[in-house]
C-alpha cells in the first residue's frame, strides 16, 4: 500500500469514526483508538506535505451538524486543542512556548478537561438568545431550546456591567448520578443503553423535544469566550475573565487555578488525576492555557488549534481487546462472579488481563461473546470492567459464556433463584472459598457465641489448616491453639473453655449460625418456634416453609437447598456429633403469656445478657424494642440505665428491675 493510499485509508476511517460519535452518538472505537488514528494520520501529512488536502479530518474540528437542527454561524471559530499523552509530550509543549517568547517561565490557567460537549451561548444585553454546539468548529446546530432547560446555564445574567453582546463558551455534561439514572431507567424499560456520560449528553442535547432534555439533568462550566462587543476588553488574563464571568452568574469550575511554573503545572496535573475518581463528573485530563491574552496573541494559532493551550490527557481509561476466556470465582459470600480473561491491555495507567463481568444477567445484556473485541475500562483504583462487546468485530467462532453447574472450588451446586442476579454455590459449610466468612460467622457472639475465637484467630486457624469447616473447632485442643502466634496456654484454654460452654445453645441460634442465606435470626427464630426440630427444619419443603410468617419462596428455596445438599448435612451432623445441644422445643406448647406486650431493656443486668433476657421474653411472645414510647409496656432498667430510663420516667412508662423480669420469665 502506498503512502498516499495509507492517508486515504485513515482518513475514511477518521470520517466514520467521526460520524459515529458525533452525529449518532454512538462510537465504534474508544477514544485512545481514536486518537491513535487521528495521531498517525497527523505524523503521515506532516511526513508528506505534498498529500496534505483542506477536507482533511486533521484540518476540521468535528463532524457535520445534524440535519434536524437549524445551522448557526460561528462569528468566531471554535478551534480545538492539541493534547499531550505523556510527560515527554507536555514537557515539549511547555518548552516551545517558553521558546517563542523568549522567557524563563510563564504562568498558566489550568482546568479540569470535562469530557462532554463543546457549546456557544450568545447573550444580548444579558438575556440568552443562541445556543450552538461546536459542530465543524465553523458552522454548528442551533440548540437553544435544549440549553435552556439546563439550570447550570443562567437565563440571564446578574447585574448590568455585561457587554451587549457575550458570547460564552464551555462544555455540558452530564454528572454521573444523572447518568447512573439515566441508565438504570433505561434498563427497566428494555431500551439501550448509553455507552458513557459523554455520549449521554450529547444523545440528551440533540432530541428534539426539549422536555426530554430536561429530564436528563445536564450541568455546564463555562471555559472562555467567543465574540464580544466590549473593545478593549477590560481584563487581562483567562483567570480574571473567568472571575469576571462568575459574577455574572456563569458556571466556572471550582478547581481551576493558576499555576507559574512548570512544578505548579505538574502538581495540579498530578492532584486532579488522584481527584479524578471521586468527582462528580467526567474528566478526561487538564487543559493548560497561557493565562495573558497578549502572549496569546502572540503565540498565536496553528491550523486547527491554538499554540498558547494544550489538553493533557489522563491515561486512558477505556481500550479495545480480544476477550479470550471466562473463568468463574467464588467469593467469600459464595456468589460467583465471571471474570473476563483478556488479551493484555495497556488502560488507566496499568496492563490488564482480567476484568469482570459482574453477572450473567450484565453478560446477556451487554450481549458479550468470548472471542469478541471489547471494551475494557480502569478507572483509578476501581476493578477493570468490560463496558461493552463490538459487533462488528465478532469473529464467526464467537462462543457463549455459559455458567457453571458445579462451583469451580468444591464441586457443590450452583443456585440462581429466579428474581436474582447472582448465581451461588451452595456449599457454604464446605466451600474453601467462603471457609473464613462462614467460621466467622459461626463462632460470632449472635450465633455460637465462642468468646475469644475472633477474625485474626480464625485466619490463623484457616491458614495453618487446622480449620476446613465449623466442626473442626470442636476438634481443637488446647495444644493446638497454644502452638499459634501469640496464643499462651492460658489464653489457649480461655478458647477451648469457651468452645465447650457454645455446645449449649438454642435451635434458634445453631440455625441461624449455619449461615443459610438470607435466614436472620428473626426467621431462624421463627423456624425453630413453628417446626420444633432440627429433623422437621431439615426434612420441610419449600411449600411448608412458605407457611411460616416472613418466609417467602426465595428464602425458603435457600433453606431448602441448604438441607438438600450432602455436605452441608454432613457437617451438621459432625457438629451434633460433637455435643451440640439445645433444649428441646416443643411446637405449639410455648407458653406465650406476655403475648401482646412490649419492653425496653437497658443498662447492665447481673443474672445474665441483654440478649438472652431479649431470647426469653420473647420466647413468651413479647415484642423486644430498642427505644421507648407511649405504647412501651415497661422498660427493664439494670445497673447504669440511661437515656431510655430517662424517657420513661418523662412518659410515665412502667419500670422494672432485673427481680421483676426473672418474675416475668418465671
Amino acid at each position: 500500500m502506498t503512502i498516499q493510499q495509507q492517508i486515504e485509508q485513515l482518513r475514511k476511517q477518521i470520517n466514520e469514526h467521526n460520524y459515529q460519535y458525533y452525529v449518532l452518538d454512538d462510537p465504534l472505537i474508544t477514544d485512545s483508538e481514536y486518537d491513535r488514528l487521528f495521531r498517525q494520520l497527523q505524523q503521515l501529512e506532516k511526513d508528506h506535505p505534498e498529500y496534505l488536502t483542506p477536507d482533511s479530518p486533521t484540518q476540521r474540528i468535528g463532524a457535520a451538524p445534524l440535519a434536524e437542527f437549524s445551522q448557526v454561524t460561528h462569528h468566531i471559530p471554535m478551534l480545538s486543542l492539541d493534547n499531550a499523552f505523556d510527560d515527554t509530550e507536555f514537557t515539549a509543549f511547555y518548552r516551545r512556548v517558553l521558546e517563542r517568547l523568549n522567557t524563563p517561565e510563564i504562568e498558566y490557567a489550568c482546568e479540569p478537561k470535562l469530557d462532554g460537549l463543546a457549546v456557544s451561548l450568545h447573550y444580548e444585553d444579558g438575556h440568552l438568545v443562541r445556543a450552538a454546539t461546536r459542530g465543524d468548529g465553523y458552522i454548528g446546530e442551533d440548540i437553544t431550546q435544549n440549553v435552556r432547560t439546563i439550570r447550570a446555564i443562567p437565563l440571564q445574567l446578574r447585574g448590568n456591567d455585561y457587554p451587549s453582546l457575550l458570547e460564552i463558551r464551555g462544555e455540558v455534561f452530564m454528572p454521573k448520578s444523572s447518568f447512573n439514572a439515566l441508565n438504570e431507567r433505561a434498563s427497566q424499560a428494555g431500551e439501550k443503553l448509553f455507552a458513557n456520560p459523554r455520549n449521554a449528553a450529547a444523545g440528551s442535547l440533540r432530541q428534539l423535544d426539549s422536555n426530554i432534555t430536561a429530564e436528563r439533568h445536564l450541568s455546564f462550566y463555562c471555559y472562555g469566550l467567543g465574540a464580544v462587543a466590549w473593545e478593549p476588553w477590560p481584563w487581562q488574563t483567562h483567570s480574571e475573565t473567568l472571575a469576571q464571568l462568575k459574577q455574572w452568574g456563569i458556571r466556572v469550575n471550582e478547581l481551576s487555578q493558576v499555576a507559574k511554573s512548570f512544578e505548579e503545572c505538574c502538581q495540579y496535573y498530578q492532584s486532579l488525576m488522584q481527584q479524578r475518581a471521586s468527582l462528580s463528573y467526567d474528566i478526561d485530563g487538564v487543559v493548560f492555557k497561557v493565562n495573558s491574552y497578549a502572549l496569546q496573541q502572540t503565540l498565536g494559532f496553528v491550523s486547527r488549534a491554538p499554540r498558547w493551550a494544550v489538553a493533557y490527557k489522563f491515561p486512558a481509561e477505556e481500550e479495545m481487546t480480544e476477550l479470550l476466556d471466562v473463568d468463574f470465582q467464588v467469593g467469600r459470600t459464595g456468589t460467583l462472579t465471571p471474570v473476563a480473561r483478556l488479551k493484555p491491555v495497556f488502560v488507566g495507567g496499568a496492563t490488564v488481563s482480567n476484568a469482570t463481568l459482574h453477572n450473567m444477567d450484565e453478560i446477556a445484556r451487554k450481549d458479550i461473546k468470548i472471542g469478541d473485541t471489547v471494551i475494557v475500562r480502569r478507572a483509578g483504583d476501581v476493578i477493570p470492567e468490560v463496558v461493552s462487546a463490538i459487533l462488528s468485530r465478532r469473529p464467526s467462532d464467537a462462543r457463549d459464556i455459559v455458567l457453571p453447574l458445579k462451583c469451580p472450588v468444591c464441586d457443590s451446586e450452583v443456585l440462581r433463584v429466579a428474581g436474582e442476579a447472582a448465581a451461588r454455590c451452595t456449599g457454604g459449610l464446605v466451600c474453601s472459598a467462603q471457609r473464613k466468612e462462614g467460621i466467622k460467622h459461626f463462632a460470632g457472639r449472635k450465633a455460637m457465641d465462642i468468646e475469644g475465637l475472633g477474625d485474626k484467630l480464625i485466619e490463623q486457624l484457616v491458614q495453618v489448616n487446622l480449620l476446613h469447616t465449623v466442626a473442626d473447632i470442636y476438634q481443637l485442643d488446647v495444644l493446638k491453639l497454644a502452638s499459634l502466634d501469640r496464643m499462651a496456654m492460658k489464653s489457649a484454654q480461655n478458647v477451648m473453655d469457651a468452645i465447650e460452654k457454645s455446645k449449649s445453645t438454642t435451635l434458634a441460634k445453631f440455625i441461624y449460625a449455619l449461615g443459610i442465606r438470607e435466614v436472620g435470626e428473626a426467621t431462624a427464630k421463627s423456624l425453630a418456634k413453628e417446626l420444633g426440630s432440627l429433623e422437621a427444619v431439615q426434612q420441610a419443603s419449600e411449600e411448608a416453609l412458605q407457611e411460616i410468617a416472613d418466609i417467602g419462596p426465595i428464602v425458603a428455596a435457600h433453606i431448602h437447598h441448604f438441607f438438600q445438599q450432602p455436605h452441608n448435612v454432613d457437617v451438621v451432623q459432625a457438629l451434633l456429633k460433637a455435643g451440640i445441644h439445645w433444649p428441646q422445643e416443643v411446637k405449639g406448647e410455648q407458653s406465650q403469656s406476655l403475648q401482646g406486650k412490649t419492653y425496653v431493656l437497658t443498662g447492665t443486668l447481673q443474672r445474665m445478657t441483654r440478649e438472652q433476657a431479649k431470647e426469653r421474653l420473647e420466647a413468651k411472645g413479647a415484642t423486644v424494642s430498642g427505644s421507648v414510647s407511649k405504647q412501651t409496656t415497661a422498660v427493664i432498667a439494670g445497673a447504669a440505665a440511661g437515656s431510655k430510663l430517662t424517657k420513661a420516667e418523662q412518659l410515665g412508662v412502667a419500670i422494672l428491675g432485673e427481680e421483676d423480669l426473672l418474675k416475668l420469665l418465671d
